[in-house]
């Protein structure tokens, strides 16, 4: 089984910065790919920034130059560092791992971005 723990998230001015956690464990495929999505109230859920375990990024296009996306395969943890924060980035954040056809999804971490 496959757990993964965020946090990180919290009450942040605009123009300001956060910096999003999640840890996985359990059974892990080396080749993976770890990421955050974010769903808004009344929003379907949309990916934020993905990283495969050879370093490949992918970003959404409103996130590109603020966030960035980092991972220790060591440790099975991805992070998540947003800058200039927007209240439009307001959302729940969903750390995410993908392998093998498989997805599993943390709790979710509430961000909001005050304007």
């Amino acid at each position: 089984q496959v757990q993964l723990v965020e946090s990180g998230g919290g009450l942040v001015q605009a123009g300001g910065s956060l910096r999003l956690s999640c840890a996985a464990s359990g059974s892990i495929f080396t080749f993976n790919t770890m990421g955050w999505y974010r769903q808004a109230p009344g929003k379907e859920r949309e990916l934020v920034a993905t990283i495969t375990s050879g370093g490949t990024t992918n970003y959404a296009d409103f996130v590109k130059g603020r966030f960035t996306v980092s991972r220790d395969n060591a440790k099975n943890t991805v992070n998540l560092q947003m800058n200039s924060l927007k209240p439009e980035d307001t959302a729940v954040y969903y750390c995410n791992l993908a392998f093998i056809r498989r997805n599993y999804w943390g709790q979710g971490t509430q961000v909001t971005v005050s304007s």
